[in-house]
């Protein structure tokens, strides 16, 4: 029995004003959009089912340079929601996760919502700390905006790209500029 070919990944790096991104691409669509920290090796931040795949910079693949495109405009201070995003998606998840993913675009622009108003969205409002875990495991932060989710009496609260990330993100999307 032979061998199924190699999962080939695709990525390029760009520089944002809350740092370093690496955008990875399946031949589906776009799979990741990671934070990065200089000397921390991103590629063991790889989403778990691609693990082993062979990784391959980019700078032409059509679903990077879309999420590049959509990126650029969204630092530069564009209102924009997944919905502008003219790229494909290859995210996976479990059916709960793309639930509370689903709910994550539906979070207005520069508005902010709380884990307990999102279990009650996706029909489960005892949910709240599994709605915590799938936003933690959120493979498009930004796009998919769980940034806009914070702790139910107003704190920020964990974000896998650093709580600074939260602050400067909602920041801009509430009239400043990262510039």
């Amino acid at each position: 029995m032979s061998q199924p070919d190699p999962i080939e990944l695709y990525y390029e790096i760009v520089d944002s004003p809350v740092g370093q991104l690496v955008l990875i691409a399946s031949t589906e669509g776009l799979t990741a959009i990671l934070f990065t920290d200089e000397g921390r090796d991103w590629r063991k931040d790889v989403p778990a089912r691609f693990r082993g795949a062979e990784l391959q910079r980019d700078i032409h693949n059509a679903d990077l340079l879309a999420t590049h495109r959509w990126l650029d405009r969204y630092f530069e201070g564009e209102t924009l929601g997944a919905s502008d995003f003219d790229g494909r998606i290859d995210a996976g998840g479990s059916d709960f996760q793309r639930r509370v993913w689903t709910e994550l675009t539906a979070i207005p622009y520069g508005r902010t919502t709380h884990y307990g108003e999102i279990a009650q969205r996706v029909g489960d409002p005892g949910s709240s700390r599994a709605v915590g875990m799938a936003n933690g495991q959120n493979p498009l932060p930004i796009l998919w905006p769980c940034h806009r989710v914070i702790g139910k009496s107003g704190k920020l609260t964990g974000f896998g790209g650093g709580l600074w990330r939260k602050e400067k993100l909602l920041a801009l999307e509430q009239g400043g500029r990262l510039f």
